[in-house]
């Protein structure tokens, strides 16, 4: 018996198509529904770069219906991934960000329920940014989970979370699902409401549903030339054009950085268990690495030698530092990342090294800067 196809809606993105190839190493047919957006793919983009030939490929949005239609006919399991990404830009363009990431996810599941179709595995892409900040620890008052930084700290460039209750300086600690999210974009905002979405709905019709709340991913094919994308990429960029790299705030805030072929093999975990039902799972590595380091560390491995420039100013809604307690995606999925931090960058820089990126950092930070979103 043929299997059925699995529909990966932005399967021709950066984790889509790592994805993509990872389920076909599996022997899983794959549809991708994808709309090819130009700030990903480039202006006038009309086929995927990264899809193998056997990928059956749908060019259109899921906000279309009736091309959604088509993508679930015959489908067993579906990633929805399609989203827009850009946690400064969803600042200012909110009304397309809010139609694609909530209004898509919405269309699709309407034509799930409601169409006919016959989804038996549903896996939805969220986000750590749901959380802002990360969970920290107060010596005095213990564990807490604080909200934004006051604007007058900010103001004052102290830059360190303060416990809100006594005052005192604290420390970060890993975040487990059981944080409570504060959204702090309009980009954040969607991303839980496509979650939430999307574990509602299958509860009410008993459609095996997980979320994946990924942390900072890398890796090659993340676009070079989209200066919303991940801080890895968009060094890569700056550096590529000659350009430092350049970082806000005093460059100590910390992420965990995750390789994208560790984040495709979670999503096939979650594809393989269907018991892994209404939960949301942290996707990272549970290690803290600062954004200057990772200057660093892209420099290094470009061989490009040109020290960051720190800025000194904050962006509105940037958090301080968010790490995952990735034990839950351990202990329900059987994941574990592999790869280490520096063989991934390694691995993003043979890759960037062969590609033109355009360098759209200037512009990005000017258009923030007119909204008055930096300071």
């Amino acid at each position: 018996m043929i299997p059925q196809p699995v529909l990966v809606t932005g399967g021709a993105g950066f984790i889509g198509s790592h994805l993509v190839e990872a389920l076909l190493a599996r022997g899983i047919p794959v549809r991708v529904l994808d709309n090819l957006e130009p700030q990903v793919h480039g202006p006038g983009t009309t086929s995927p770069q990264w899809l193998p030939a056997q990928v059956e490929f749908l060019h259109g949005s899921v906000n279309d219906p009736i091309l959604v239609d088509r993508a679930l006919s015959e489908v067993q399991a579906v990633v929805h991934l399609a989203a827009v990404v850009g946690v400064g830009q969803s600042m200012y363009e909110i009304r397309r960000y809010t139609e694609a990431n909530v209004q898509g996810t919405a269309v699709l599941l309407d034509r799930m329920v409601n169409g006919g179709h016959k989804v038996s595995r549903l896996v939805v892409a969220s986000s750590m940014s749901i959380y802002g900040e990360g969970r920290y620890a107060c010596s005095g008052c213990g564990p807490i989970a604080p909200p934004l930084r006051p604007l007058a700290q900010l103001q004052a460039r102290d830059w360190e979370l303060h416990c809100p209750t006594c005052g005192a300086m604290t420390e970060w600690a890993v975040t487990d699902e059981g944080k409570p999210v504060m959204p702090t974009s309009v980009y954040a905002v969607t991303k839980r409401d496509q979650e939430e979405l999307c574990l509602c709905v299958g509860r009410a019709y008993g459609i095996p549903t997980a979320a994946l709340r990924l942390f900072n991913v890398y890796g090659p094919r993340q676009s070079l030339s989209n200066p919303y994308t991940g801080v890895a990429a968009i060094f890569s960029s700056r550096l590529l054009s000659g350009q430092p790299p350049l970082i806000f705030e005093d460059g100590q805030q910390s992420r965990d950085f995750i390789h994208v072929s560790d984040v495709a093999q979670a999503f096939c975990k979650a594809l393989e268990k269907p018991c892994v039902t209404d939960v949301a799972l942290n996707i990272g590595t549970g290690q803290a690495t600062s954004i200057a380091q990772m200057a660093t560390l892209v420099g290094k491995a470009l061989g490009i030698a040109k020290p960051a420039e720190i800025l000194g100013k904050f962006r509105e809604g940037d958090i301080r530092h968010c790490i995952a307690n990735n034990e839950q995606a351990r202990h329900l999925l059987g994941f574990a990342p592999s790869v280490q931090l520096e063989k991934g960058i390694a691995d993003l820089a043979r890759w960037a090294g062969q590609v033109l990126p355009e360098d759209r950092v200037d512009e990005a930070r000017a258009e923030l800067e007119a909204k008055c979103l930096v300071r």
